[in-house]
């Protein structure tokens, strides 16, 4: 059990290399796409609003509150990728025993770096532009990812209610 264990740990990695492919997918969408697909969610987010508060509001009035939401969906989309890769990240730190101030640290890092140069690979990408604002957005949602996943983890593995494992030691016999 403990050798399928060990050639498994690694694999555990597999959500966050999937989670920094989506990213780097979205990054390489020029800023016309980009913005279309951000602009149908916010749209959508206002229709939906309008739906279940009875508002009837018309295309045009929609639109407004699309745009008006535009900026914060698109930096919301920011935070909630980065997110998702620190807890992708923290996890299997986590089971390689990376813990408290060395598991932020390195997940922190990674996360930062990886935004970092997600910024840069954008200055390629047709109507896109670098901002050192998006890397700290991406660096907060990193944040609370690594600091929800540290929380989870020690609720669950340091429950004072949970039972106690009792670990017997063997007594040596004698041999007379």
């Amino acid at each position: 059990m403990k050798i399928l264990i060990t050639l498994l740990k690694p694999l555990s990695f597999l959500p966050a290399l999937l989670m920094m492919y989506l990213i780097f997918s979205f990054s390489a969408q020029t800023g016309e796409v980009s913005g279309e697909l951000s602009y149908k969610i916010s749209y959508k987010i206002v229709e939906v609003k309008s739906e279940v508060l009875h508002q009837e509001k018309s295309y045009d009035e929609l639109s407004y509150e699309a745009d008006q939401i535009h900026f914060y969906v698109r930096k919301a989309a920011h935070m909630t990728e980065y997110f998702l890769l620190a807890v992708a990240i923290s996890f299997p730190l986590y089971v390689y025993r990376v813990r408290g101030f060395w598991l932020f640290l390195l997940a922190g890092i990674f996360c930062v770096g990886f935004s970092g140069l997600d910024e840069y690979h954008q200055s390629f990408v047709g109507g896109r532009t670098p901002a050192v604002r998006d890397v700290c957005i991406d660096s907060c949602g990193a944040f609370i990812g690594i600091i929800l996943v540290q929380l989870f983890c020690w609720s669950t593995l340091h429950n004072p209610d949970a039972p106690k494992k009792v670990v017997k030691k063997r007594k040596k016999r004698r041999r007379s």
